[in-house]
């Protein structure tokens, strides 16, 4: 009997030893599991942004290196960014006013007119851009061929040319540079074309002339060349000075010979390329942005990638507020 009684106290304590033991590795695994949610809440604070990139029509230059920026940025941040096509400065500005994207090229000019409510955005201002960063300078271009007998601005009237479309940065651009002329829309035939169409019309000889916004060389403008001897129209130096001083957003600008296979150079203006951003995304990451692209450069194998750098990214910015992520980069290398 004596035991039976320490046989069942035995048991008892084995089964109590176990108790505290399942209780025990109950404890462990449930700190393991708080342990893993706080892993799993980390990488869900990391997880990759899907950002649009809006870019221009496949004929200029905001296309392809849009192209090459989304990829740079895209390998060295937290971001997937997708380049998309688009009629560029001032449609990509109202689609960022709608929140269906978060980057987008544009010209300086357009910009501001945006932040300000003037022009395409009179009364309508969009509150919602930051700038990254200026990039490049935006050529006008005024482009005709040798047999269209156009050999300046004031040959235009009465032909058949393409202001840009509707809309766009390179339209606002070409009223500016008729204006200053003496001319009007109603002095000419105006064609509401994207660049690929106005080089298609000068090829084709629907149209006769075209003015294209965007760094040179152009693509659609490079195609055209190897089909036509093209004339880039120059502009006088009385009429760049008039430009500039009425809009101060202009800047000489020349496109030098060889280009297009043109045999001289030629004198007109420019604005500059930018980049902006909706003010919704978080610093740290358009700071991650900002710096992949400036010290990625030698990546960018477009012709105007070594004309971005951070030295030049404040030029022509203007009122537009910079965002804190973009500010930060500047400010570590102290170019603010």
């Amino acid at each position: 009997m004596k035991k039976m009684r320490n046989s069942m106290l035995f048991i008892m304590m084995l089964a109590f030893v176990m108790v505290i033991a399942a209780c025990g590795g109950g404890s462990d695994t449930g700190s393991t599991s708080e342990e893993n949610e706080g892993t799993n809440e980390t990488e869900n604070t990391e997880e990759t942004q899907d950002l649009s990139l809006l870019t221009g029509g496949t004929g200029g230059t905001y296309y392809p290196l849009g192209g090459q920026i989304g990829k740079v940025m895209t390998d060295n941040t937290n971001a997937n960014i997708t380049p998309q096509t688009s009629g560029a400065s001032a449609e990509n500005m109202e689609t960022l006013r709608a929140g269906e994207a978060e980057l987008a090229f544009t010209q300086t000019d357009i910009a501001a007119y945006a932040i300000d409510g003037k022009e395409m955005f009179d009364g309508n201002p969009i509150d919602n851009i930051q700038a990254i960063g200026s990039l490049y300078p935006e050529t006008i271009q005024l482009v005709t061929t040798k047999d269209s007998g156009i050999e300046s601005v004031e040959d235009l009237k009465g032909k058949a040319v393409s202001v840009g479309a509707p809309g766009s940065g390179a339209y606002i651009n070409a009223m500016q540079v008729l204006e200053v002329h003496g001319l009007t829309d109603k002095d000419i035939k105006p064609q509401n074309l994207s660049f690929d169409e106005s080089t298609d019309g000068i090829q084709a000889g629907t149209i006769d002339a075209a003015f294209i916004t965007a760094g040179t060389p152009t693509g659609a403008v490079e195609a055209l060349s190897a089909q036509e001897d093209l004339v880039i129209v120059s502009l006088e130096e009385d009429m760049v000075s008039a430009l500039i001083e009425k809009y101060p957003y202009y800047a000489k600008d020349t496109i030098v010979s060889g280009t297009y296979g043109i045999e001289a150079d030629v004198n007109t203006v420019a604005v500059k390329a930018m980049l902006v951003v909706t003010d919704d995304q978080s610093e740290d990451l358009v700071y991650e942005m900002t710096k992949a692209m400036f010290e990625n450069t030698d990546k960018i194998t477009h012709a105007k990638g070594e004309l971005i750098t951070p030295e030049s990214a404040l030029e022509g910015i203007g009122d537009l507020e910079i965002h804190p992520g973009a500010a930060k980069y500047y400010e570590e290398k102290g170019l603010q």
